[in-house]
């Protein structure tokens, strides 16, 4: 069965519709903060951290240490744990991001006009109208300070998505039809070439977060590709100590049949000569 990410904005009933599809579909829902609370006890990351760090834009001093690399990796590798069992509906936002290269994932938008959302709004929080409103374009912007930082893309650009619902003129049965719909389309379910990206993206997830959890390779330039249990990792680094623990790292990695590593030095900077 496919694997369905639904991006929502605040109030804006994509996660109503996440629940309806997924009970229509009989699929396992699974939202963006449950998913960031299993990556925290996966990976033993505090979990007011983790979801921090996925809410606001990084401080430059925390893009410089790598720590971008190592959450994104701790919640990829959750998410894709899910994933391969099938039959899962992602609610959050950008969720095809978190599932690169998979042909069955069905990437849906839930939009709804700003007089939708500020009732919602009121209606949820008991807020007053200029409240609710300014409540919501706050939000709005961190999820597009967030996602232009992680991923480089515009969540607002509907190119992004196989099809955008607007909320506030369809009712939740017709926009979750609509998405049932595209699940029964060819292109959209799983097949072996499908499949197999999806073994290849949660090994190489779950070899990502192993690496970013180990003292000894955590914050190093490494990049990691997998094919069929065959694990590569290519990076620089100035500690010849990164290139030992590469493999020792990565064989612990459940799945891996065979570590290929690459990883040249940096000559350290050279010595001030004071005059």
């Amino acid at each position: 069965m496919s694997i369905i990410a639904i991006s929502r904005g605040t109030f804006s009933g994509g996660e109503a519709l996440a629940k309806r599809v997924a009970e229509r579909l009989q699929y396992r829902c699974l939202s963006r903060e449950r998913n960031l609370e299993s990556a925290a006890q996966r990976y033993m990351v505090p979990a007011e951290e983790l979801t921090a760090a996925m809410e606001k834009r990084p401080t430059f001093w925390e893009r410089m240490v790598g720590e971008r690399a190592a959450y994104l990796a701790f919640v990829r590798a959750a998410l894709c744990e899910e994933a391969r069992g099938g039959r899962l509906l992602y609610h959050g936002y950008l969720g095809q991001f978190l599932l690169p290269g998979i042909s069955h994932v069905i990437s849906v938008r839930a939009i709804a006009d700003a007089d939708f959302r500020i009732r919602a709004a009121q209606q949820q929080q008991d807020l007053a109208r200029e409240d609710a409103l300014a409540y919501i374009e706050k939000a709005d912007k961190e999820r597009r300070d967030w996602t232009r930082f992680l991923f480089e893309v515009d969540w607002e650009d509907a190119h992004l998505y196989d099809l955008v619902l607007n909320l506030s003129r369809m009712s939740l049965n017709a926009a979750c039809e609509t998405v049932v719909q595209l699940t029964e389309q060819d292109e959209f379910k799983p097949n072996p070439a499908s499949l197999k990206a999806m073994e290849d993206l949660t090994l190489h997830s779950q070899v990502a977060a192993a690496l970013a959890m180990d003292f000894r390779t955590r914050g190093a330039d490494l990049r990691v590709t997998a094919d069929d249990g065959i694990v590569t990792v290519t990076g620089r680094s100035r500690w010849p100590e990164v290139a030992d623990a590469v493999p020792v790292v990565v064989r612990r990695v459940a799945g891996v049949k065979a570590v290929k590593c690459e990883i040249t030095g940096i000559s350290p900077p050279s010595p001030l000569t004071w005059y």
